[in-house]
């Protein structure tokens, strides 16, 4: 005999049955309507058949549950020991009862499906395929009930776990799940959700008198549970595999409540909240068994000159990046002040603009970021290319739930300190990152700089800085034909200023960098703590925008008055940030912001367009301060450097 083939039960499917029935040819034995398939084993074992078909409505085992996991696909090969610890969570494919007596022939069996009997299906047999993954698949049970009996009088006493499975057979309940602790002081046992009542039940009548006594605590399941089981013959003898697994876990913010791993390791079995079990899913899918690429899921909040060049420029890279780096960066949230849009598997960059306004839903801050938790997806970064207050207010609760944030917006930074120290820390614990390089000279690595010195064991003694790009544009612009007014006009227009560049003319967004910096080099300062000389009077920034540029020209004679002079003397303004914490930190931080002229000696003299410069003097860079400088504002260049910032979350440089 050659095939048994055998059909479970399938709706629908007595045509397609029959003319596979006419085909199977007279050396094969047909077995219909016989659902768990225990018979048709037992008969394909008897007549030492060379394999069995089990003709299903499925294509075979999948990796996961594609119901959840968009990337599962088949598995084509399976030993006997991974197909039974796959069943033994999901028997909607193959049911236990079938493997064994076929096991025992060494019979392989083949899963096929009978409304696609051209896809490849499962073959089960007792050849270990070595394709270079850890695990095989992944199973999952969601109506998990872990049910614990614990108690110091269970230490050193003989027959507690027999007692423990007894009561439970003799009541027919199924255990799927057993952890132990060493001291024996505890069993953890897992069951299914409706059972878990009968099982507490069963259980507390066969302790009741342990119970009256102390020696174990009173029975209570634990529902709202599921238990994930990786199930791979190729982790036998693997070192790392479990520290991988968990890592994963962790940096999805997602507690492992219980876990078992059997001595042949084949199946490494944990409990989790249910609530996680969709993340938990999608972040093991992606590190143990999508090794061709990894993914980064992006929540992009604004989409004004940063925000749409960003999205630009991530649909430009998303090609090179799957190629060269095996990376996909995925845009799966998109929010402006009206709507917010999310799509899972990704949205499409070619025409977002469309989808937003067609298929986005009515946003507020609060909406989209309840949007993000529950949408519960791994390796997710929260990209901030605002400067809204309440949306840098969201970021702590984010990050409590391991969404990292990248931001373009200061205001997190340099707000309240211990807010700041708060976000750092929250990210810290977490495992998630809190990145903000743009928020001083837009693409340059400042921040980073600052850090790597500090991180090494260096001291910043004082930091001075042009870190406005507007403002140096400006300055830089005015002529004898372009007054102080225009400068400022042709700042706006150029896309330097704010749109109301009252903002960058009042000195705010300096004082703000300058507490960003400092706090990275290690010193608490707050605004108030800056000494402010300005160049606009107050009276400028009272009224409405339109009355700001009705008297702005106003300040042109003046300001020409005064440029004329500088010009004579060889000298260029500079609005300069510094700070000098005196040698060391104890001794206190002096910090100012100024127009101040410098001359051609100074390293911020030669500075065009919006360019900025930073000079930080450190315990190493004492005698020659260490000098970055370069384009510090524009769309394009501040979108790169949060670009820069999200990729630094994948480390793949």
């Amino acid at each position: 005999m050659k095939v048994l083939k055998f059909w479970t039960s399938v709706a629908g499917k007595a045509e397609r049955v029959k003319k596979i029935v006419e085909a199977a040819g007279p050396d094969a034995v047909v077995v219909v309507e016989e659902s768990e398939g225990g018979e048709a084993a037992r008969v394909a074992a008897e007549r030492d058949a060379e394999v069995l078909e089990i003709w299903t409505d499925t294509d075979g085992f999948m990796s996961a549950d594609p119901r959840v996991i968009d990337g599962a696909y088949l598995i084509e090969k399976l030993t006997f020991s991974e197909a039974m610890e796959m069943c033994n969570f999901d028997a909607e494919v193959l049911y236990p009862a079938t493997i064994f007596p076929v096991y025992q022939k060494n019979i392989p069996i083949h899963i096929r499906n009978i409304f696609a009997p051209e896809a490849p299906g499962t073959y089960i047999s007792s050849e270990r395929e070595e394709d270079g993954k850890i695990i095989k698949g992944i199973s999952s049970i969601d109506d998990t009930c872990l049910i614990t009996v614990k108690g110091l009088g269970m230490v050193g006493v003989i027959g507690v776990n027999y007692r423990i499975f007894k009561s439970l057979s003799q009541a027919g309940i199924s255990v799927f799940f057993v952890s132990q602790a060493s001291s024996e002081s505890s069993t953890s046992i897992g069951v299914r959700r409706a059972e878990g009542p009968v099982a507490v039940r069963m259980l507390s009548d066969e302790f009741a008198d342990e119970i009256t006594r102390g020696e174990i605590n009173e029975i209570i399941p634990t529902y709202g549970l599921a238990t994930v089981a990786v199930v791979g013959e190729n982790m036998r003898g693997r070192v790392g595999v479990a520290a991988k697994l968990f890592d994963t876990l962790g940096r999805s913010g997602i507690s492992v409540i219980s876990c078992a791993q059997g001595a042949l390791e084949v199946n490494i079995s944990f409990v989790i909240e249910a609530a996680s079990l969709r993340k938990a899913l999608n972040a093991l899918h992606d590190s143990f068994l999508l090794w061709d690429y990894s993914v980064l899921n992006l929540f992009v909040a604004g989409i004004g000159g940063v925000g749409r060049s960003l999205l630009d420029q991530i649909a430009r890279q998303q090609p090179k990046f799957l190629k060269q780096h095996s990376l996909q960066v995925r845009v799966v949230g998109i929010a402006n002040s009206r709507k917010y849009l999310i799509n899972r598997a990704g949205i499409d960059l070619s025409k977002w603009r469309e989808l937003l306004a067609e298929e986005g839903v009515n946003s507020s801050t609060e909406a989209y970021r309840d949007a993000i938790v529950s949408t519960n997806i791994f390796n997710s970064v929260f990209v901030d290319c605002t400067g809204n207050e309440a949306i840098a207010g969201t970021y702590r609760s984010l990050l409590s739930h391991n969404v990292s944030v990248v931001t373009a917006n200061k205001i997190a930074a340099s707000g309240n300190y211990e807010n700041y120290r708060d976000l750092k820390k929250a990210a810290r614990i977490r495992g998630a990152k809190f990145l903000f390089e743009t928020n001083v000279g837009a693409g340059l690595p400042i921040i980073k700089t600052i850090g790597d010195l500090v991180g090494s064991g260096d001291r910043i003694l004082k930091i001075e800085a042009v870190v406005s790009g507007t403002l140096n544009f400006i300055f830089n612009e005015m002529s004898a034909d372009l007054p102080f007014s225009a400068a400022i006009q042709r700042a706006v227009e150029a896309g330097y200023a704010e749109p109301d560049p009252r903002i960058d003319l009042s000195g705010k967004d300096v004082m703000r960098k300058l507490v960003i910096l400092s706090r990275e080099a290690g010193y608490r300062l707050n605004m108030s703590d800056i000494e402010a000389s300005l160049f606009v009077p107050d009276k400028y920034f009272e009224g409405t925008l339109d009355d700001f540029w009705a008297r702005v020209p106003e300040m042109d004679e003046e300001f020409e008055r005064r440029r004329r002079q500088l010009v004579a003397r060889g000298l260029r303004w500079r609005f300069v940030a510094t700070m000098d914490g005196g040698g060391s930190v104890a001794s206190g931080v002096r910090a100012s912001v100024a127009l101040r002229e410098v001359d051609a000696k100074s390293p911020l003299y030669e500075l065009d367009g919006s360019n900025n410069v930073i000079l930080l003097t450190t315990e190493r860079y004492r005698d020659y301060p260490m000098e970055i400088k370069g384009y510090g504002a524009g769309a394009e260049v501040t979108a790169a450097g949060v670009f820069a910032d999200i990729i630094s979350i994948a480390n793949i440089r």
